[in-house]
């Protein structure tokens, strides 16, 4: 058996692989295990990556084979890569493609190569009342199931490869600009382009469907315009919030030779239906009571669409899954930065939105300076006495926000202040008090859920203008705000161990700096507190990326628990 130790992993025959974080190597190779294996652990300086089926047919759908996964096993393992292993490998990605839904007349034909198959799928009481018939070298299925055998096929094991084709939709003619409205030269940067080609291939290998994924700041909305300029068709835009909506608008608008009348918004504050129509997620589940039905989910079928792109893919909700399920016929562009969704649902985005179809490495486009060089940093702050105290004696569900609150933060913020006094901050957090409290001591203002849209607006233009240096920001701010010059973010407290929030408020300073591009992401966690414990899982997909959380202790000097009153 071969045996390297200059290299940095060692894989496992249960298909976890370790990797040594000191490593040289271990960023590249971090890079490279990415696409195919989900970091799980990362306990001291040994990372525990583990490849599961999902991983596997994700790499397989953006066209990483059995071969190139061996070899970057082989590339950076101490040991030779266990049988067992190779042979899962070879198993799961041999798996994807080889069920297909492909077009038969005015409906569905489930077929495969592989023989003795499809009669083992016809015996699944789960999926017999789907099939209507036996045709020609497959299994009929009725168009109305088409997304709901793909969700129980998946579940069964088979990733069902999609070739049925969509239909066109409402055509609309659209051109890309030659320059933005400031007249600056635009052009899509060259991931930009492949991933518009992966998403929509001439050959069709997969049919218009499917999820880009790219770091906040890298220009994923960009990708979804030049999707809808490829297609040329009505296309309905669903996204996080208002101020999602009204940038994707505006980008629409700067990027594009549409007329204005074309865009429509679609939200609590107006109902627009137009060729282009950006609505929120929160406006489609609406319900007056938990009982009723959802009021607006009959946007899907107000025009007929060409395209449908979910933005922040991992967040939508399980109503709009529902939804997405009976509309498999038309084209869907999924974007995210994270495929990790926290209620586990990564399954059904691979069904019903479509596969991984072109991933981005955060750390490649960093190198590139497409995305900001950030530097991670993880403080640790005591408790004053009384505090630790009132966490010992809490429940489990208290200690979290007792450690969030942690008064000692603010002394440590405010050190932090002082050092980026020249940079534009962003003081992000969890706790409405906290934050009020944090506002009104810095004389900053306080962006939250209670503010009404405009007002938030206003705030964030004046911060872009560098009218305000400082700007404390509640969840709101975790997505779609366009804070280009934004260069430091400092963590106060956050949802529990939500990996997705960790990086998505890291994406608040992604955006490529003039002149020196760099940027600073600070976590404030208490010492020795499950706020501890949860910040190790928040950091996980970061960690996958390639990113390095430097760990400080705070030195304060008394434990007072009283915060200084001035800072800059």
């Amino acid at each position: 058996m071969r045996y390297d130790p200059e290299r940095p992993l060692i894989v496992q025959s249960d298909s976890t692989l370790m990797l040594e974080a000191d490593h040289e190597q271990a960023g590249e190779a971090a890079a490279a295990l990415s696409r195919f294996a989900e970091l799980v652990k990362t306990p001291g300086h040994l990372h525990t990556y583990r490849m599961t089926p999902l991983s596997l047919w994700n790499a397989a759908a953006s066209g990483m084979g059995t071969e190139a996964i061996l070899d970057v096993l082989n590339r950076y393992g101490k040991f030779d890569v266990p049988l067992q292993v190779r042979q899962n490998v070879d198993h799961f990605v041999g798996r994807y493609g080889q069920v297909k839904l492909v077009p038969e007349g005015s409906g569905l034909m489930l077929v495969s190569s592989e023989p003795g198959l499809l009669d083992k799928l016809a015996g699944y009481k789960s999926l017999q009342s789907y099939f209507i018939g036996r045709g020609e070298g497959g299994l009929q299925v009725a168009p109305a199931y088409r997304g709901m055998i793909k969700q129980d096929l998946i579940r069964l094991g088979f990733p069902v490869q999609d070739l049925a084709g969509y239909h066109d939709g409402e055509k609309l003619p659209i051109r890309l600009r030659e320059t933005t409205g400031g007249e600056e030269p635009f052009r899509l940067r060259d991931y930009q382009q492949a991933a518009v080609d992966a998403f929509y291939d001439g050959q069709g290998l997969h049919g218009g469907s499917g999820v880009v994924v790219l770091p906040c700041g890298a220009g994923k909305t960009v990708i979804g315009i030049a999707a809808i300029a490829r297609l040329q068709c009505a296309t309905l835009i669903l996204t996080t919030n208002v101020a999602s909506v009204r940038q994707w608008k505006r980008e629409l608008l700067d990027k594009t030779d549409l007329d204005e009348q074309l865009v429509g918004e679609y939200s609590g504050d107006c109902k627009e239906v137009r060729p282009v129509t950006i609505a929120t997620y929160q406006i489609l589940t609406h319900r007056q009571r938990k009982e009723d039905g959802f009021m607006h989910m009959s946007l899907f079928s107000e025009r007929d669409w060409g395209l449908i792109i979910y933005d922040e893919v991992h967040l939508l909700p399980a109503p709009v899954f529902r939804a997405t399920a009976d509309i498999q016929a038309t084209r869907r562009l999924g974007l995210t930065a994270t495929l990790v969704r926290e209620d586990g649902h990564e399954e059904d985005v691979f069904s019903l939105v479509g596969p991984k179809l072109f991933e981005a490495g955060w750390k490649d486009l960093e190198k590139r300076g497409w995305v900001a060089h950030v530097q991670c940093t993880e403080v640790r702050v005591p408790m004053p006495e009384p505090v630790r105290e009132r966490y010992a004696r809490a429940e489990a569900k208290q200690k979290h926000r007792i450690a969030g609150e942690n008064p000692l933060k603010l002394d440590v913020l405010f050190d932090l202040l002082e050092l980026h006094r020249d940079d534009q901050t962003l003081v992000i957090g969890q706790y409405l008090d906290q934050l009020k409290q944090v506002a009104k001591r810095l004389g900053a203002p306080l962006v939250s859920g209670e503010m009404p849209h405009a007002e938030r607006d206003k705030l964030y233009a004046k911060f872009n203008h560098g009218e305000i240096r400082t700007l404390v920001v509640s969840k709101v701010a975790n997505f779609a705000i366009d804070l280009p010059d934004a260069r430091v973010a400092i963590q106060v407290s956050g949802s529990f161990g939500s990996r997705q929030e960790e990086a998505q408020r890291l994406g608040r300073i992604l955006r490529p700096k003039r002149d020196d591009n760099r940027a600073y992401f600070y976590s404030l966690v208490s010492d020795d507190t499950r706020e501890q414990e949860f910040a190790i899982n928040r950091q996980l997909f970061l960690l996958e990326q390639g990113y390095r959380y430097e760990i400080r202790k705070a030195e304060i000097a008394e434990l007072s628990g009283t915060p200084k009153e001035e800072a800059t």
